[in-house]
């Protein structure tokens, strides 16, 4: 089971999407789903799945988080036509925000949100190399624009075998702050990531919609993340908090994503409860 696990809030799509997400990628799918009643947003249905081989979950609870590109998913492609078939796809009902095209970074490149709100960066370039499909790319707006350096060094010195594998700082005439970082990589608990900061006007910021699972083995390791990552009181709920840059995490005894993935309806609404 991957250490950190990125989950997705529907209101009442989540299989729709899964299903569909699914679709688009080899080695890829729906792993389980659970309905758990009698919670305040009514039966939610929760999903386990894989893309590429890569664990995600999603949820329908509600309409009280909205998807946006804050967090979005950068995927790599070792053909053209494989990126033209998703992009194509993906594109359906939603909208672009990058026309997908040629770059200086890639032979064919785009952004979108796709019909269901979800952002995905696509990309192919004959030079890149190929390693995790799909990596999260955390994009750092309004109020924490420009610290994404400050980010970085918080997160790999709070989980093991992390670290920054490359920053590229915005170069001057850009319109960003000194020292706001262009784009970066770097690995927490040895999967990838990329960030970067955008202090353009943008109507959103890091939320709920998008959070990241961090699988705990003992009650010891969920104190330590719980105490480095915790920073707003108030967003400390059934496993849930927010760090100090807006990043939505949920602390998770493994024990529960592994009934999660068994299905065990009895001890999973049990935990829930």
């Amino acid at each position: 089971m991957q250490k950190i696990i990125p989950h997705l809030w529907f209101d009442k799509e989540a299989k729709e999407a899964t299903a569909f997400y699914t679709s688009l990628f080899k080695n890829s799918k729906v792993t389980n789903i659970s309905t758990i009643t009698g919670t305040p947003s009514g039966d939610c249905d929760i999903v386990t799945f894989t893309l590429s081989g890569q664990e995600f979950m999603s949820i329908s609870a509600g309409p009280y988080f909205k998807l946006n590109p804050s967090i979005s998913f950068f995927v790599v492609f070792d053909t053209e036509a494989e990126i033209k078939s998703v992009w194509d796809k993906l594109e359906g009902g939603g909208k672009a925000l990058m026309p997908y095209d040629t770059y200086p970074w890639a032979h064919k490149y785009g952004w979108l949100q796709d019909k269901y709100g979800l952002s995905w960066q696509l990309s192919f370039s004959e030079q890149q190399q190929m390693g995790q499909k799909i990596t999260p790319m955390l994009m750092f707006t309004q109020t924490v624009a420009g610290k994404t350096k400050e980010a970085l060094e918080f997160y790999v010195n709070t989980f093991p075998d992390s670290k920054i594998e490359m920053t590229m700082p915005y170069e001057k005439g850009e319109g960003e702050k000194e020292g706001a970082i262009k784009h970066a990589r770097f690995t927490l608990a040895g999967q990838n990531f990329m960030a970067m900061d955008s202090s353009a006007e943008h109507q959103f910021t890091f939320n709920e919609a998008v959070s990241l699972i961090v699988n705990c083995d003992t009650q010891k390791e969920i104190d330590y993340y719980w105490e480095k990552l915790s920073a707003v009181p108030e967003s400390e709920q059934c496993g849930w908090l927010k760090d100090k840059y807006g990043v939505s995490w949920q602390i998770v005894p493994t024990a529960m994503n592994e009934m999660m993935l068994s299905g065990d309806k009895e001890k999973i609404e049990d935990r829930k409860s």
